[in-house]
């Protein structure tokens, strides 16, 4: 069920692209930031998302315009991604909170590289002339390291000649003592004490998507393309794997709708032990311990676009007044729901519609709700984030005044696996929400605040900004306390001497607490992870690269992948 917000009374700020009624020019035309990326992949390049089974294209985060442009040369034996808009982001935060580092490479068993036999064109800038210098690795850092700092432990040089463009890192899918991912025709799984490698599966076609979340018993399920001698290669097989030990379990094939039907592009998600798969032309779930089937379609004429797994499935639903192709069913005759779903029948347990024309765009946080919705396009479009209750209804529209909310995910950095669950920058528990601002520039350099709201009521309780030179992107909210990626100062930072790290902030603001020094000779290592991934507990914290790209191959094999800090 759904119901209207309260309206703001006399004096009340306007919210951030209120989703109801909301007033013209509440966010203006905004202007593409200075640090808008290159046109050719450079290194550490950006390519286009994806569309995930909904025909208009991914938002971009609050206030941050500017379609990426797609890398020349697209993708080598694999499908070239659909041209979307995307955007600056990028960063995915697992919910297990652990840590994890890794070293060696996505290579087979005899640790050798798996992507040799790429034939991609090559890059531009690929010819004679100078290369980049390699960015220091653990220990250089640590030789520069003061007391205080925590050490490096690994840097994780990609060490794979991938396709041209590059490619996506899915996962990390945390397990016991195993951390496993999954790049392009390779899965693997590397020991949390000392980033040995453990297990490495060879697939047999490029990995096209996978949930966020494993299932708790260390399970996933991966989906493959079919083919990936043509350009129109779709994402129609699945494959589990059990993340422990890299024993490939059931497989199975997509059974195609006979009429339209997204399969170049899924979202994924992993509620007990149910897999649920999202499409244009239906949706599908799946027991990941056997691979049974379990349901393929939601109530009315509906299809999910988007889903976000964990204690509770959410599917953002898209649904006609009329099925397509009654007497009198208009194109634009859509409702635009999120849904609960009870993973193993399909059944909604509640809906909470949107306005129409705002699409329900991410999801913050599955327990309490919290997601942000769309309406436009991802250049002039307006921009809302909504919290519900546990049954759907809603509960409050954060009022922002001047400040711009910005949420970076690493569903538009990556081609493949656009869930809805993979942003930072926005965290919540029952009573305060906390979420990034907009990227601003000062004396030259990126850096922000973070803002705190009251869960009921939308109103602003504080805002914190960030140490000169840096940003602080919100990841979780544990025991009552938010914990913030610190990014080191930018190149032309005037602060010296002072890396990144971990931070924290109470419900009550204040200065950020520092949790976790990253070394300031980490720096510019550190500064390589381009709106990086970012987990962190129990004292250690880890980088990863999201999307794995460079201007030459010497350069891709050199680029740093992932990074761990800790004592």
């Amino acid at each position: 069920m759904s119901q209207p917000p309260p309206q703001g009374g006399p004096g009340e700020q306007e919210g951030f692209g209120a989703p109801y009624e909301p007033r013209p020019g509440a966010y203006g035309n905004p202007v593409p930031p200075p640090h808008q990326p290159q046109s050719r992949p450079g290194p550490y390049g950006q390519p286009p998302a994806a569309p995930y089974g909904y025909p208009q294209p991914p938002a971009a985060p609050y206030g941050h315009p500017g379609p990426r442009p797609s890398p020349p040369g697209g993708r080598s034996r694999g499908r070239v991604a659909g041209l979307v808009a995307a955007v600056l982001a990028g960063v995915l935060v697992i919910g297990t909170g652990v840590w994890f580092a890794v070293g060696g490479d996505d290579g087979a068993d005899d640790g050798k590289p798996v992507a040799k036999e790429s034939t991609a064109p090559k890059r531009p800038g690929a010819g004679p002339g100078p290369r980049a210098t390699p960015a220091p690795g653990a220990a250089e850092i640590n030789k520069g390291r003061k007391k205080g700092e925590a050490k490096a432990r690994w840097v994780q040089r990609n060490g794979v000649d991938l396709p041209g463009g590059g490619a996506s890192a899915l996962g990390p899918w945390v397990v016991g003592d195993v951390v496993a991912k999954a790049m392009y025709r390779t899965a693997s799984g590397y020991s949390l004490d000392d980033g040995a490698r453990k297990w490495s599966l060879r697939l047999p076609s490029d990995v096209c998507a996978a949930p966020t979340r494993p299932t708790a018993d260390g399970k996933t399920v991966i989906g493959l393309l079919t083919d990936t001698s043509t350009e129109n290669a779709v994402c129609d097989k699945l494959q589990m794997i059990d993340l422990a030990t890299g024993e490939a379990g059931w497989s199975a094939t997509f059974e195609r709708a006979p009429t339209q039907d997204g399969l170049a592009n899924i979202v994924m998600a992993i509620s007990g032990d149910v897999l649920t798969i999202g499409r244009v032309g239906r949706t599908d779930a799946y027991r990941v311990s056997d691979g049974k089937h379990l349901w393929d379609r939601l109530p009315g004429p509906c299809q999910s676009y988007g889903l976000a797994g964990g204690a509770v499935l959410l599917a953002a639903v898209s649904c006609r007044d009329q099925p397509a192709g009654e007497s009198g069913a208009e194109p634009d005759d859509v409702v635009e729901e999120l849904r609960r779903i009870d993973p193993s029948t399909g059944r909604t347990l509640w809906t909470y519609e949107a306005e129409k024309g705002w699409l329900i765009d991410q999801v913050h946080s599955v327990d309490p709700p919290v997601i942000s919705l769309r309406k436009g396009g991802a250049v002039e479009g307006e921009w809302a984030i909504t919290v519900l209750d546990a049954d759907g209804t809603f509960r409050s529209r954060p009022i922002a005044g001047d400040d711009v909310p910005e949420a970076r995910c690493t569903g538009m950095r990556r081609t493949v696996g656009a869930n809805l669950d993979t942003c930072v920058g926005v965290t919540a528990d029952a009573d305060t929400l906390y979420t990034a601002t907009k990227h601003r520039f000062a004396d030259g350099v990126l850096t922000n605040d973070v803002i705190a709201f009251d869960m009921s009521t939308g109103k602003k309780k504080w805002k914190v900004p960030a140490p000169v030179g840096q940003t602080l992107m919100p990841l979780r909210v544990e025991g009552g306390r938010a914990l913030i990626y610190l990014s080191p100062p930018g190149a032309k930072s005037k602060a010296k001497g002072v890396g990144g790290g971990i931070v924290e902030l109470g419900p009550d603001g204040g200065a950020p607490r520092q949790v976790l020094r990253h070394p300031a000779s980490a720096a510019v290592t550190e500064r390589t992870f381009t709106d990086p991934l970012v987990l962190y507990t129990g004292g250690r914290s880890l980088l990863m690269l999201t999307y794995v790209s460079a201007a030459t191959d010497e350069e891709e094999m050199e680029l740093p992948a992932m990074i761990a800090f800790g004592d």
